[in-house]
């Protein structure tokens, strides 16, 4: 059997809603040869059934408890028979018949190691997220000019250089950019694509923000490798929350939506405590596990 030109890799988890959509969306691609791989998270809400009915090459049906991001990842790309490795999560929905042909033709440089497309919010999208969008990747996105950028959403890696070394499966959060960091310190390039677009967002409640900010946090404290110092309350949070409080009123002001400022300050608010909480935690399970390797190191020796 001959294998496809691109693998698409779709993790799922009760978004039917989004499936009835996104499912559609990549069987109008003018780019055809590609092959479909689902692992979907034990869903209830007739996601399953809408799976099964586009056909997938593969699919894979895990419970909720038995999820990670990495190891789901990981898992995919064993499966995928392509050298190509597309990424798309179900509740992201791809715009217009070009969304995959960018990413494929982007990663057929072999010093690319990864690649992401552009994200357009949905048009029910708070204000403090969509400025969040409008940063990342707007057209004049400020994350060009960020330390480094990555979102998994809707991606693309190189199956020949994950298979070096592979997502870190002892992060729950920020594996996708903890990886990317590795590729670019390998030597391999990292690119946006904004050719590729694909309608995605969250909104999330104050405390689900929280979560995701101590999350991603945690994940960067593990892997840590700058001053521990430069995480601490005035400048992570305090100045931290005006500064993202200066773009939130900016965007407000330029869309007409002001009336959300105060959502937004609430929700900036949760998340840089997160980020603070977040990021202590992870240094202080790295400075543990660094303790028990050096302990055991003394025992063996």
């Amino acid at each position: 059997m001959s294998h496809p030109g691109a693998s698409i890799i779709m993790r799922s988890f009760n978004e039917a809603w989004a499936l009835r959509e996104t499912l559609p969306a990549l069987k109008a691609q003018s780019f055809q040869d590609w092959e479909l791989i689902v692992i979907d998270s034990g869903s209830t809400d007739g996601s399953q059934e809408l799976i099964r009915a586009a056909q997938p090459a593969q699919f894979i049906q895990i419970t909720p408890a038995e999820y990670n991001p990495s190891r789901v990842m990981n898992h995919g790309m064993r499966l995928a028979r392509a050298e190509t490795c597309l990424f798309l999560n179900a509740d992201a929905t791809p715009q217009g018949e070009g969304w995959l042909l960018p990413l494929f033709d982007a990663l057929r440089n072999p010093k690319v190691a990864a690649c992401f497309g552009r994200q357009i919010p949905r048009p029910d999208c708070a204000a403090v997220f969509a400025c969040d969008y409008d940063r990342c990747f707007g057209p004049r996105r400020e994350s060009a000019a960020w330390d480094h950028f990555f979102s998994m959403v809707s991606s693309g890696l190189r199956k020949d250089v994950w298979s070096k070394r592979g997502f870190r499966e002892d992060l729950q959060y920020a594996e996708d950019d903890e990886y990317t960091r590795w590729c670019k310190g390998q030597g391999y390039d990292v690119l946006y694509v904004p050719g590729s677009v694909a309608m995605h967002s969250h909104n999330y409640t104050a405390g689900q923000a929280q979560k995701r900010s101590f999350g991603d946090a945690r994940a960067l404290g593990k892997t840590w490798t700058g001053r521990d110092g430069e995480f601490n309350w005035v400048k992570t949070v305090m100045l931290g929350c005006l500064s993202d409080l200066r773009h939130d009123f900016k965007f407000c002001l330029r869309t007409g939506r002001l009336g959300e400022f105060v959502h937004a300050a609430g929700i900036r608010w949760r998340q840089r405590q997160g980020r603070l909480a977040g990021f202590r935690a992870g240094l202080a399970e790295r400075q543990t596990a660094g303790s028990d390797t050096l302990q055991k190191t003394k025992c063996a020796s």
